[in-house]
């Protein structure tokens, strides 16, 4: 990496850390809140929004009447899962999380199917997460509303940026705007509930306008009523994404760790259950009207609003009926509400590099996915997600209502196969464990994994119903082809593990070549190439000879003379090329020299230019690139490439820095 480049990274980055200083980047439970539960606390801002739009297909009232049973179902299924994840930190505190569950207790398919699962879903938590905020942004700053895409993607490459510099920092510096959220919408809702009893709550800017059912929603029979709430239920249970973080993060907590995840965990599913079921209450209090389509369901007089009505979100109304009279309170929500649905995405980019770290030490996904950057993250991961993020956004238009179809359906296959995982952990530890205390631990911890899974299929069952052709398709899809592609690597992984094993007794890869055959490829006599035979004849091989390609006969003619002319002591051998061909001559020589004896090894010496600039390259060495990527693919043949620093080029910068004695540099024969 050039100067200029290595200054960049340590601007955008930071200074690289030791290895062991590894202890220094772990978590505390008041930083790892908001790295870890921001998902879960932040889903309150749009899952509301998802529960009402999906009841007003059929009209203002089944909204207003059904939207605190839907709000306490996804209560309850949290509630239960929270619980659930509780046991399983205790379990598996290694980070491992539900891919570690499943993979054990079940089966490694199942456990590749839940990685699949999660890491399509981490990806969805970065893109709806920051396409809603945005849209909230944009209800306060009109500049940003018809750039949102753009915008979206800006905010994941700041995002990335703040993660690359490690989780203390990126946590650090995430907590005051995650806290700054549970005050605004607690203290929000504790003013609302304030004002109600007091009588003095205004309606909301929606309340004066009718939500009329969307065509086909006029009057639903018994079937297809009981059809809409269970997809309302389904978008509700958005609430339930990043619950599982905390199970995979455990070793980025401080010590107890699992204890320290467990407490995490109880304290984001009470916060974001009491925050969810404020805003429902809240919004049926000040009779708001949420349509998919607000041009024309919102009705004013009789007539459509049209296009120029400007729907806010849930929380956006909300705040401007209970703070009304008092705009700070409105515009602080709003920013802070726009800064938490940015922020929880950083749950899923410290998930997502964890989880594919996990799985590339299993050999499920490329290597470089398992190395640590300067700043000790998973950088690699890191960026990945935030490629794959920024696709979608861009796929989508930052449009939440048409992401939110993909969304959740992967978190709950992975809360399924989990809760199934832990179930088969009590019953194998149930079956050797005698101590009466712990076998009453251990079935009670079984009876709330089995509520767990029995809820989560149930809800599994209801999101795969219900948006399978909405969008929840697509996201199987991804999760299928993921799989597919995570077990071609492994086959991969595991036959050239076998075939790279050296077997008990097997000598005949430690056996002595018969003799070394060397070739130089010689284009022109310059100092590249000069070095390069010094190199050839400093190894002493038994046969050593240069090798130019007669592409033009007078050039081959003029290369010959100057070699007889300069005496070089290693014989030059030409080879015909009729048709102009450079790569296809050398490969032919080298194989006919090794079908004589295919005990001979072949060393071709390829002189090559080191250059200062990345476009430079594009000037250079294509010949030499070309055959050595021929080359490598012919078997006994080594390929040297033997580097001449150009005066301009960052290599030789630096070798000069180094061999210039600096001042006070006192060298042997300078006195």
């Amino acid at each position: 990496m050039s100067t200029s480049g290595r200054v960049v990274k340590r601007i955008l980055v930071g200074r690289a850390m030791r290895s062991d200083r590894l202890s220094e980047t772990l978590l505390p439970k008041r930083l790892a809140l908001p790295v870890f539960a921001s998902d879960a606390l932040s889903s309150v801002a749009y899952a509301p929004d998802e529960i009402l739009l999906t009841l007003g297909l059929a009209g203002g009232a089944m909204a207003l009447t059904n939207s605190w049973k839907i709000g306490l179902a996804v209560a309850f299924v949290m509630a239960i899962v929270v619980m659930s994840y509780r046991q399983n930190v205790h379990a598996y505190p290694s980070g491992g999380g539900d891919y570690e569950v499943a993979s054990v207790n079940i089966g490694p398919k199942a456990g590749l199917t839940v990685a699949s699962a999660l890491l399509v879903d981490y990806v969805l938590t970065v893109a709806v997460s920051v396409s809603s905020g945005v849209q909230n942004a944009a209800a306060a700053l009109g500049f940003v509303r018809g750039h949102e895409a753009i915008v979206a993607v800006i905010i994941v490459v700041l995002l990335t940026a703040m993660n690359l510099r490690g989780v203390r920092e990126s946590g650090s510096a995430f907590a005051i705007p995650t806290y700054l959220f549970m005050v605004a919408v607690i203290g929000m809702s504790a003013v609302g509930f304030w004002r109600s009893a007091s009588g003095t709550l205004p309606a909301a800017e929606s309340a004066n306008l009718t939500l009329a059912p969307e065509p086909g929603y006029e009057s639903l029979g018994s079937i297809a009523m009981a059809f809409l709430l269970l997809r309302a239920f389904s978008s509700g249970c958005a609430a339930l994404t990043g619950v599982e973080a905390i199970s995979n993060g455990v070793p980025a907590f401080q010590k107890p760790k699992s204890k320290n995840a467990a407490t995490t965990l109880l304290l984001m599913g009470s916060i974001a259950i009491t925050m969810l079921l404020s805003i429902i209450a809240l919004s049926r209090l000040t009779n708001i009207h949420y349509a998919e389509d607000p041009a024309t369901q919102l009705l004013r007089d009789g007539a459509p609003v049209g296009e120029e009505y400007v729907q806010d979100t849930v929380l956006g109304q909300l705040a401007k009926a209970v703070f009304d009279g008092f705009h700070p309170g409105v515009v602080f929500v709003s920013i802070v509400t726009g800064l938490i649905l940015f922020l929880a995405a950083n749950t899923a980019f410290n998930g997502f590099p964890v989880l594919g770290s996990i799985l590339a030490k299993d050999g499920f996904l490329p290597r470089q996915l398992h190395n640590r950057g300067d700043r000790l993250a998973f950088s690699n991961g890191i960026l990945i997600l935030a490629g794959a993020a920024c696709v979608l956004i861009v796929a989508y238009d930052a449009q939440v209502t048409k992401l939110i179809q993909l969304y959740i359906v992967g978190v709950f296959v992975s809360f399924t196969l989990s809760q199934i995982g832990m179930i088969r952990h009590w019953n194998r530890h149930l079956a050797v464990e005698r101590n009466p205390e712990a076998r009453s631990h251990m079935q009670r911890s079984r009876v709330i994994n089995a509520i767990g899974a029995t809820m989560s299929g149930t809800v599994l069952l209801v999101v795969l119903a219900t948006k399978f052709l909405h969008g929840a398709g697509y996201a199987i899809a991804a999760m299928v082809v993921l799989f597919v592609v995570m077990l071609g690597i492994r086959r991969h992984y595991d036959r050239v593990r076998d075939e790279l094993a050296v077997q008990e007794g097997d000598t005949r890869h430690q056996l002595l070549p018969s003799r070394v055959h060397a070739i130089v490829l010689i284009s022109r006599i310059h100092k590249p190439a000069l070095r390069a035979l010094a190199y050839a004849r400093a190894t002493r091989p038994q046969i050593l000879e240069a090798v130019t390609v007669n592409v033009e006969p007078e050039d081959t003619q003029a290369l010959q003379e100057e070699w007889d002319r300069r005496d070089i002591p290693v014989p030059l051998k030409a080879l015909d090329s009729p048709y102009r061909e450079i790569t296809r001559p050398v490969v032919d020589y080298v194989k006919s020299i090794r079908s004589g004896n295919p005990r001979d090894l072949v060393v071709v010496y390829i002189p090559q230019y080191v250059l200062g600039h990345w476009w430079e390259q594009l000037l250079h060495n294509q010949s030499a690139l070309r055959l050595r990527s021929r080359l490598l693919f012919t078997p006994g043949v080594m390929v040297s490439s033997v580097p001449w620093q150009l005066e301009g080029s960052e290599v030789a910068r630096e070798r000069l820095d180094e061999e210039r004695p600096v001042a006070g540099d006192v060298r042997r024969g300078d006195a």
